[in-house]
């Protein structure tokens, strides 16, 4: 996987440790594992940032903060994932979320003529909510599952192919070496 890509561009432990809007937070922000880059931290990363930018709910970003501190994952990097749904992702993402729920209900898929008035919201709530949050909690599983999964197949096999390049090195200077002497 690209770590040193990673580094580059997620925030150091130092940086969010400085802002005073966190020091409520006490010592958990200095929990060494929730910075780390590895494989696993990485993968639980994508799993709790994956499933909350799939739920709609305000605030996804400090559920995915709590869940990556719980699960140990890598705190930027969940928070980071999140804003896979964003105001412009937001609208098909959860169009495809409740018309997934509508499928697994049976029921079918209402047209939306969209109104601003608590009148249409209390009418379509129901109608539309559960699907909707159906659907969401369905796919969030299932794109957190697989991004787990495969974020784990890529970086074990990327590992695989820094020791085979390492090896054939090893093996190239060796035979060099023996032909010098």
């Amino acid at each position: 996987m690209p770590k040193k890509f990673m580094k580059r561009y997620l925030p150091t432990p130092e940086k969010v440790q400085s802002m005073q809007s966190l020091h409520f937070l006490g010592d958990i922000l200095h929990e060494p594992n929730l910075w780390h880059i590895n494989r696993h931290s990485v993968a639980r990363a994508f799993l709790v940032g994956v499933w909350f930018c799939f739920i709609p709910m305000p605030f996804q970003m400090v559920a995915a903060a709590i869940f990556a501190i719980w699960f140990n994952a890598n705190l930027p990097l969940s928070v980071v994932l999140v804003w896979i749904s964003n105001p412009l992702t937001m609208p098909p993402l959860f169009y495809f979320n409740y018309k997934v729920g509508a499928w697994v209900l049976s029921r079918p898929v209402l047209t939306f003529d969209f109104h601003l008035s608590w009148a249409w919201i209390s009418e379509r709530i129901v109608d539309i909510g559960i699907p909707l949050y159906l659907g969401s909690i369905i796919c969030a599983t299932v794109f957190a599952c697989v991004s787990y999964l495969v974020i784990q197949f890529l970086w074990r096999r990327k590992i695989r192919s820094d020791w085979r390049s390492r090896r054939s090195t090893r093996i190239q200077g060796k035979r060099s070496s023996d032909q010098l002497s």
